[in-house]
């Protein structure tokens, strides 16, 4: 149960500038590094680490492990709702160091790995995130950070793709969400990511780069990407 104490001290840590510009920062879906957030807010790495364990421990942020990296990102849709409220009522008085243009860059420079890459044996990118938005939104996809599954019209429309089936009780080995490392949204990781990627070669939707983990959309991917999932990325396109 909410108390009055309790909303109170969270409303004292967001308070805080230099948590507000962490919490800021992690408002489009992207998870980040300490070190990261750190240079966000403007502190050391010392003092970000005490911000951070606060905000975890208030249920403001969660921490993703992604083999031995640690990210942080908003922890519910309500926090998200909470800060955009708190932007809206003050638009004007948040702290310089929360602005759009002082994100971090992160992931690999080159833009093709951006765009579309392999991860394992699953897409990453923008296209992987982009695939995994596509499926939630139309309703095919339940997706959390623990797993995700299929709806009956996820099923269906993984048969008319020509994807394989999931597995009986196959849970979250299934479909497992992976942290992008340049988007720092989830892709689709585990069977139904190699599914995708697996049928997408079949198609002739991509091609990979030799000698890199780059992905190459082709023109009849583009248009099947576009009609079958509704997603339109600029990507480069192969030959």
């Amino acid at each position: 149960m909410v108390t009055l104490a309790r909303a109170a001290a969270t409303a004292a840590l967001i308070g805080d500038p230099s948590r507000l510009a962490m919490l800021t920062a992690t408002l489009d879906g992207r998870a980040l590094t300490a070190g990261e957030l750190a240079r966000v807010a403007g502190v050391t790495p010392q003092t970000a680490s005490g911000h951070l364990a606060q905000l975890v421990g208030a249920g403001l942020l969660q921490v993703l492990r992604q083999g031995r990296h640690r990210y942080y990102r908003l922890a519910s849709a309500e926090v998200a709702h909470l800060l955009e409220g708190l932007m809206l009522a003050t638009a004007s008085s948040l702290p310089a160091a929360a602005a759009p243009g002082r994100l971090p860059a992160v992931g690999p420079k080159e833009a093709a790995l951006r765009r579309a890459r392999t991860c394992y044996d699953h897409l990453a990118g923008q296209l992987g995130v982009a695939l995994a938005d596509a499926l939630v939104e139309r309703g095919r996809l339940e997706l959390s950070a623990d797993g995700g599954a299929l709806t009956a019209a996820g099923e269906a429309f993984l048969e008319e793709l020509g994807v394989e089936p999931p597995a009986p009780g196959g849970g979250s080995r299934f479909c497992r969400p992976c942290l992008d490392w340049s988007e720092r949204r989830f892709h689709l990781a585990g069977a139904l990511g190699r599914g995708l990627q697996r049928r997408f070669l079949e198609l002739g939707w991509i091609r990979r780069v030799e000698g890199s983990r780059a992905i190459l959309v082709t023109p009849p991917g583009v248009l099947g990407l576009q009609q079958r999932f509704g997603v339109r990325l600029e990507v480069a396109c192969a030959a």
